[in-house]
């Protein structure tokens, strides 16, 4: 399971802290907002687990969530 902080709204990076998903042990990374962004690695270091069982599923739940409000 994936431990995310928010970052405040007046910074421009998206941050994760202590993403243990798969492969990532424990990985605190801060991605910048309104920028081109590659993830890249060899077979099996963890890109999708960022990408998507970490970031994207974080921002589906925000999204969802924002319906409960």
């Amino acid at each position: 399971m994936a431990t995310q902080k928010q970052a405040a709204p007046s910074k421009g990076f998206i941050e994760v802290s202590g993403a243990r998903v798969h492969n990532l042990k424990n990985l605190d990374v801060s991605i910048p907002k309104n920028k081109l962004v590659v993830i890249t690695g060899i077979s099996g270091s963890g890109k999708s687990s960022l990408a998507f069982d970490t970031i994207f599923a974080e921002g589906q739940r925000r999204y969802m969530e924002s319906f409960a409000a």
